[in-house]
């Protein structure tokens, strides 16, 4: 049956995705969570090989144009890359994972997945949050582990505009540290002019009122996709813990913009079968215009 429904679903992207006028976008951050942790071994429905099906649809139904991923390992790696069949993607590879063929090392990638027939891939990188950016795994500020922000530069085929895809994952522990991380960023982005279209996804581990926030939205220029939308109210738990409504978490997932971005919607998707959810996050779901 599952099998069928992706066959249908795979069927109905190109229709849906025509009906998008020339210059509006969907994208969706997901935290898909690190696979195979002890901790989720007692419960069923937390296991990836039990939810992978249901993670994977509940992006694609929404048939985004663009999603980043973030704690994406080998295994949830090749599952989305073998779905995910209409899009390419960009940021699992690296020499931090060379020594590696499968398994959890700290390293979790921030991994964009883009459509393949509306995008060509001009530019991409990856930056580590540190004194040593260039350095695969370098850590500073104390930081728990080595984080890190993948970017790619794409041009639409048919209208021609740029646009640039961020995709991060701030320290969980540290909220000083994630302010450093926070600024590496926004310097990063700062070497484009002012209306080039930015797009800047990520699991901060921080909310509204913590220091890396309020650093991105003092900075000239950036704003918030759920924010706009909400009337600058990003006080709904995006982190459940597996539990939905049960638990009281924060809202610690966004998508910043920067430059010619006008933003059309952007809502928290709470999709669950029961007791399943895809994943320990709510992923964030938007669409934009580029102007």
């Amino acid at each position: 049956m599952r099998q069928l429904f992706f066959f249908l679903l795979l069927l109905a992207l190109p229709a849906a995705h025509a009906r998008r006028a020339a210059n509006e976008y969907r994208i969706m951050s997901c935290n898909i969570r690190i696979t195979g942790l002890p901790d989720d071994a007692p419960y069923p429905e937390r296991i990836w090989e039990n939810r992978r099906d249901f993670c994977v649809a509940t992006i694609l139904k929404r048939q985004p144009d663009i999603f980043c991923l973030q704690e994406v390992i080998y295994d949830s790696y090749d599952y989305f890359r073998q779905k995910a069949a209409k899009y390419t993607s960009f940021g699992f590879v690296g020499p931090e994972m060379d020594p590696y063929s499968e398994g959890y090392h700290l390293i979790g990638k921030n991994v964009i997945f883009f459509r393949k027939d509306r995008f060509e891939l001009v530019g991409s990188g990856c930056y580590w949050l540190s004194d040593e950016p260039l350095i695969g795994g370098s850590m500073s500020w104390g930081t728990n582990r080595a984080r890190h922000c993948n970017w790619v530069r794409l041009r639409d085929r048919k209208t021609g505009r740029d646009l640039r895809i961020l995709d991060t994952h701030l320290d969980h522990k540290s909220d000083s540290a994630r302010r450093e991380q926070m600024k590496i960023i926004v310097r990063e982005c700062a070497q484009y002019d002012n209306a080039f279209p930015q797009i800047l996804c990520g699991d901060f581990n921080a909310d509204a009122s913590s220091a890396p926030i309020i650093y991105i939205h003092a900075q000239d220029g950036w704003a918030e996709m759920y924010e706009d939308m909400h009337n600058g109210d990003a006080s709904e738990p995006t982190f459940h813990n597996f539990r939905g409504p049960e638990h009281r978490g924060r809202h610690i997932d966004f998508i910043f913009h920067r430059g010619n971005v006008h933003t059309l919607t952007c809502d928290i998707v709470k999709d669950h079968e029961g007791k399943m959810y895809p994943s320990d996050h709510y992923f964030l779901d938007a669409t934009y215009a580029i102007e």
